[in-house]
């Protein structure tokens, strides 16, 4: 399936009303932000290995992460918070995931599996990889995590409050990193007492997942 702006445009609208048949009216907002949305997500599903076919919106990791391009495309370039917040939170009823319109993702991205993914803003490098469960957070005192380039977050793990994770960090599944800094290259690995370790790697992870 290659969707087209205004097929694709006419099924959003059709979920939003029968999920929120509240009279909203979104058709204006869908379909002027349409075209764009979907030359950023096949910009971005171009860069994935496991996606050769090119966008589908039948595939849910890359409907998820057209659902909020597209949120990001009404909310923040026309302003259309209403429609906006009614798109994440369809995002939100399909794929059981919390990735508000107005967070700022890299152009390249990936999210393996939605389940439990939970990002708030924070800073996000290109070709950066989520698994089901992981969770970017900020703390009660405003710091929020800088997460560079190519970084490859397994599921369920975490990063959180003041954490810089430097370029081509590899962080375990389970493993929650807060407040910490990692040098780079490198694995985050749990350890003794629920802190982890970090150990050193020459290894380009994140080509397992992205072509270049």
């Amino acid at each position: 399936m290659s969707p087209e702006p205004g097929p694709l445009a006419a099924f959003v609208c059709r979920q939003l009303e029968n999920f929120y048949p509240d009279g909203h009216d979104a058709r204006d907002s869908i379909y002027q932000a349409m075209p764009r949305a979907l030359e950023r997500i096949r910009h971005c599903v171009s860069h994935v290995l496991a996606w050769p076919q090119g966008f589908d919106p039948i595939y849910s990791g890359q409907y998820a992460s057209f659902l909020y391009l597209l949120s990001n495309e009404v909310g923040v370039t026309q302003r259309d918070t209403a429609t906006a917040t009614r798109l994440f939170l369809l995002n939100k009823a399909l794929h059981g995931l919390e990735l508000f319109y107005d967070l700022v993702l890299p152009e390249v991205f990936l999210i393996g599996h939605t389940p439990g993914l939970v990002l708030a803003k924070a800073q996000y490098g290109s070709h950066i990889v989520f698994h089901q469960g992981c969770t970017v957070g900020h703390k009660l005192d405003g710091h929020r995590p800088v997460i560079e380039e190519r970084v490859v977050m397994f599921p369920n793990s975490m990063v959180i409050g003041r954490s810089v994770i430097r370029r081509n960090t590899v962080i375990a599944p389970g493993v929650s990193v807060v407040d910490m800094e990692t040098p780079g290259d490198c694995y985050v690995l749990p350890g003794p007492e629920g802190r982890p370790i970090i150990k050193p790697h020459k290894k380009e992870f994140w080509r397992r997942y992205f072509s270049a």
